[in-house]
């Protein structure tokens, strides 16, 4: 069977945008790697850029890993406002959507409401406050 793992990244700000999705979330660490990590001689980052997350994963239940990584200066911004993908999670819930809509969507831009959908489920959209865009359903 195919697994699908989302990667995003951020401008600098990953470590933080990852222990958010922690808190709401859950879920363990697997594996954290900064750009400091990756220098070898002839292969060196600039010292603002080490400290910057290079990988990072988190893995959520049995099968679901979020990986992220911030983007290095050398490539330019994320632009943090254009539709950069959605990450749809699928609640075991209602109670549990409702928890994962209202804790992620705190401080981000709410696009539809969670509610009963025309289509038979109950679902919202939003952006979160590190420019993300999850759905989340039930």
């Amino acid at each position: 069977m195919i697994k699908i793992n989302p990667h995003i990244h951020f401008n600098g700000n990953a470590e933080e945008a990852f222990e958010f999705y922690k808190l709401v979330i859950g879920g363990e660490y697997g594996r954290i790697s900064r750009f400091k990590d990756l220098q070898t001689e002839g292969f060196v980052f600039p010292e603002e850029e080490l400290n910057k997350i290079m990988h990072i994963a988190l893995t959520i239940g049995s099968t679901t890993i979020l990986t992220g990584s911030d983007v290095p200066n050398v490539l330019g911004k994320v632009s943090e406002s254009e539709n950069r993908s959605k990450i749809t999670v699928t609640a075991a819930t209602k109670e549990e959507a409702d928890t994962l809509f209202n804790g992620l969507s705190a401080g981000g831009a709410v696009e539809c409401p969670i509610g009963d959908s025309p289509w038979g489920s109950y679902f919202g959209a939003f952006r979160d406050k590190y420019g993300i865009e999850w759905m989340i359903e039930f």
